[in-house]
């Protein structure tokens, strides 16, 4: 296996050819179909279930929107209702004290543009990146809670599941302790938030260290940031007034790839257990420059390939934890390869901002998205399921296939791999 090119999947899958036949048709012919049951649908025809899941919730399918631009407006969150995805995780709001201050200000930067770009990976493979100046939700904490239950409640009777998302003070220096105030107050809000928008169940949490490296000498202490992995949920738990269900996301550091893996078998240590963990953020190149501003994160292949190895080598060393992918999710395919190694969702971004000639609906951007990930017949999700159900599991065309098999699937065929 080339390393470079983490792939359990081959380059040309074989869905078999009624399958592709089919699929090309239904590709072309639902691209306008705005109101459509794409999980029922691909379960009825191909017999693929997408059924997936966020931690302890299911979801239709597995795609959902992660934590950036696209998701800080309420309008947003209804567009996403109506296009079918599965989930949406808010804008990360930065925590404050009851006097309004934050000890993370610095993370208050808001965008003023984002620039969407074609980029070339060390394999030579084109994919997209989105380039800004801006870190994390650049107003008050009240106003998140708004946005929060504003959220909730044009989500309310869909399949849509709504998760805010925070960062808390995290100490950068020796002796420094965490500004538990914070965390008690930010805690506290969105939990009103949360009933007040109608949430059901505990308040569901992604806890984001994501920002947190970019460009910092922090990025390059280990024994830091798994103490942060160690330290922070029990702390979000102590100091809620209620029960949270909470997920973490986990960072790109700078330094080796075996961080990475660390970082995951500490999060999957965690107990209680956490509801999810999300893998991996963007990398950061410190000579990438927007605006006149040096120091970028960035996408494409070089993420995806970095991301996969962490989680094959997990999944090789018996880890296990409830992973929720993250990076260059740009097609059905991908979020296969990472389904083989563990994920049960994918959180996107940057794939529902590529110019309209990427998608072959015109409908907007979420619904287009979700076409070409869940029915484009070389590269989607259905298609990659029925190569696995044909070449690898060895199942007849009409049996089921589902996507939450794959992990164990992938399992399989990392030990054939290692030889076990």
């Amino acid at each position: 296996m080339n390393e470079a090119e983490p792939r359990l999947l081959p380059g040309d899958l074989d869905p078999g050819e009624h399958v592709r036949a089919k699929l090309e048709r239904d590709y072309r012919n639902l691209a306008r179909e705005e109101a459509i049951d794409l999980p029922r649908i691909t379960f009825s025809e191909y017999g693929v279930d997408l059924a997936a899941r966020l931690g302890g919730l299911e979801i239709p399918h597995p795609f959902g929107k992660g934590s950036g631009q696209l998701s800080l407006q309420a309008e947003q969150v209804a567009a996403d209702v109506r296009a079918g995805l599965a989930f949406t995780v808010l804008k990360t709001v930065i925590a404050e004290s009851p006097a309004g201050a934050s000890r993370m200000s610095a993370w208050k930067v808001p965008v003023s543009r984002m620039l969407t770009e074609e980029i070339v990976s060390r394999s030579g493979r084109k994919g997209w990146t989105v380039s800004w100046v801006g870190r994390g939700w650049d107003r008050g904490l009240e106003e998140y809670a708004a946005f929060l239950s504003a959220s909730l409640r044009v989500a309310r009777g869909s399949a849509l599941r709504v998760i805010p998302s925070a960062k808390f003070h995290l100490p950068g220096t020796p002796g420094e302790s965490y500004d538990t105030a914070e965390y008690e107050h930010t805690l506290a809000v969105l939990s009103r938030a949360w009933r007040e928008g109608g949430g059901e169940g505990p308040l569901l949490l992604e806890k984001d260290f994501s920002p947190t490296l970019a460009g910092s000498p922090l990025a390059e202490e280990r024994g830091r940031i798994l103490a942060w992995i160690d330290e922070v949920p029990a702390l979000v738990r102590r100091h809620a007034p209620a029960e949270v269900r909470l997920g973490l996301k986990l960072m790109n550091a700078v330094g080796p790839e075996t961080l990475q893996t660390e970082m995951l078998h500490r999060a999957a240590a965690v107990q209680p257990a956490l509801e999810f963990v999300t893998c991996f953020n963007r990398l950061f190149d410190p000579d990438r420059e927007i605006d006149g501003r040096k120091g970028i994160a960035y996408g494409g292949y070089d993420l995806s390939d970095r991301n996969l190895r962490a989680l094959e080598v997990f999944a090789t060393e018996g880890g296990r934890a409830s992973v929720s992918a993250t990076g260059n999710i740009a097609s059905g395919r991908l979020m296969a390869e990472y389904a083989l190694r563990g994920a049960t969702s994918g959180q996107i971004h940057t794939f529902f901002q590529l110019p309209r000639s990427a998608y072959i609906s015109s409908l907007p951007r979420s619904r287009a998205a979700l076409h070409e990930l869940i029915l484009h017949p070389r590269e989607g999700l259905i298609a990659a399921l029925a190569h696995v159900r044909r070449r690898i599991v060895g199942s007849p065309e009409g049996s089921i296939i589902r996507f939450l098999d794959l992990p164990e699937v992938g399992r399989r065929l990392l030990d054939d791999l290692a030889g076990r």
